[in-house]
């Protein structure tokens, strides 16, 4: 997948993992960013479970996916701070 391609992914499942966990909102730059950083913790957690993602529709539920368990964990790291 090509960057552009792969920041868009990242964008969508960054605003849908904001929606789905209904965290204070990041912007349009912290949805990106949580959603890049979350495709890779969703591909690593998919390879680690033996689910593989395919296409554009895979890659947006596998990236998502990841963005909310990063929402999560920095939800849980801001209450015990």
């Amino acid at each position: 997948m090509d960057l552009i391609g792969f920041l868009i992914i990242g964008l969508v499942a960054g605003w849908l993992a904001d929606m789905i966990v209904k965290n204070s909102s990041y912007g349009l730059l912290g949805d990106l960013i949580v959603g890049v950083i979350g495709a890779f913790i969703g591909g690593w957690v998919f390879g680690a479970v033996g689910l593989e993602a395919y296409g554009i529709i895979g890659s947006l539920i596998s990236a998502t996916v990841g963005a909310i368990l990063l929402l999560l964990l920095l939800n849980f790291i801001g209450r015990k701070a």
